[in-house]
């Protein structure tokens, strides 16, 4: 008897617990694609900092309301701007993010081109004496 009861309990209590598990499983999906504001260069997934907890918490709670992720992900928008993207989106705003790298790359580039260039040796000029000593060497 109390094995069918413990049965019972099981069954009525899984779709709790599968929710619970599917709501921690959207956190975490979308704490991925979203950068901690303390670290800057993790998610809110992968940080530890006590802001990123409190942002997640604040995820689980917009989630459990019933709000999708893509409104919880627009109000983090609205509130942090698109730094809080960790892939934020190409924009007039989010320009120099994107090009920034490229731009001091190619910066980078032509001032080792300008270095390697100024830094040639010039070819020593020999005397008349050392020109025909060294035509004399290569006969």
């Amino acid at each position: 008897m109390a094995a069918k009861l413990l049965l019972v309990l099981l069954v009525v209590s899984s779709p709790v617990f599968g929710d619970e598990a599917n709501l921690d499983r959207r956190v975490m999906n979308l704490a991925q694609e979203l950068r901690c504001l303390v670290c800057q260069n993790e998610t809110l997934a992968d940080s530890q900092a006590p802001l990123a907890a409190d942002l997640r918490n604040q995820i689980r709670e917009q989630l459990a309301a019933g709000k999708s992720e893509r409104q919880v992900v627009e109000f983090l928008v609205a509130r942090y701007g698109d730094f809080v993207l960790y892939n934020p989106p190409f924009k007039a705003s989010t320009a120099l993010l994107w090009i920034g790298p490229f731009l001091f790359l190619g910066i980078g580039a032509l001032v080792l081109v300008r270095f390697v260039r100024r830094r040639r040796v010039p070819e020593p000029e020999l005397s008349g004496a050392e020109r025909e000593r060294a035509a004399k060497l290569l006969e």
